[in-house]
């Protein structure tokens, strides 16, 4: 029967995108995308994800690429540029499910030094019973120690939780940790997907 419903952050509760901040400094997507793709890449981000100082990461870039120093400098500066709005649908979802008895809780890949800047602006992250930021206990989805770590924390047993993410490769890390998994695209989609779900389980 499951009980608890758990859902990452970026593309499934709030928008972020590099591009919202980028493409406007740069004047081009092009060129957005060149310099995500060869300066700033996911990879490099991935670091602060799992814990990594910003200031170490950045120091260290700007050390490799001193050309790009003031768009390094931007990345960290303006980050809050980068978030969008909140996913549609995905507020009232949240609060539908834990008003009907649901544990609703949350687990990101997402630096701790840039999540805490922006948490308050969204009030879906208020709703929730409990959260695992990626950047506070240094471990990453897909990986099964960071799911076991929110169970542990919460008092929740795997069989009866859910976990709902926009990348595939998360999904099926989460089922390899003995949860069940939803992979997300909208949220009447998920909606339909968390009531069937739920109704096999009673």
């Amino acid at each position: 029967m499951i009980k608890n419903i758990i859902f990452d952050f970026g593309a499934v509760l709030v928008d972020w995108n590099p591009h919202y901040l980028f493409d406007d400094y740069f004047g081009s997507a092009e060129k957005a995308q060149w310099f995500l793709d060869h300066i700033c890449t996911n990879d490099w981000n991935r670091q602060f994800d799992g814990g990594k100082p910003f200031a170490e990461g950045l120091a260290e870039l700007t050390a490799e690429h001193p050309e790009w120093a003031c768009e390094i400098d931007v990345y960290w500066d303006q980050w809050e540029k980068m978030m969008g709005a909140a996913i549609p649908g995905m507020y009232e979802l949240v609060a539908d499910y834990k008003a009907a008895g649901y544990g609703v809780y949350g687990l990101t890949n997402w630096s701790s030094e840039t999540f805490y800047r922006i948490e308050k602006n969204y009030p879906v992250f208020a709703l929730l019973d409990g959260k695992i930021v990626s950047g506070d206990v240094r471990m990453l989805k897909p990986d099964a120690a960071i799911f076991h770590c929110l169970l542990d924390r919460y008092g929740l047993r795997a069989e009866e939780s859910v976990f709902i993410d926009d990348t595939l490769a998360n999904v099926e890390g989460a089922r390899r940790a003995g949860l069940e998994g939803l992979h997300f695209t909208d949220a009447p989609t998920l909606r339909k997907e968390l009531d069937s779900l739920l109704k096999k389980t009673i």
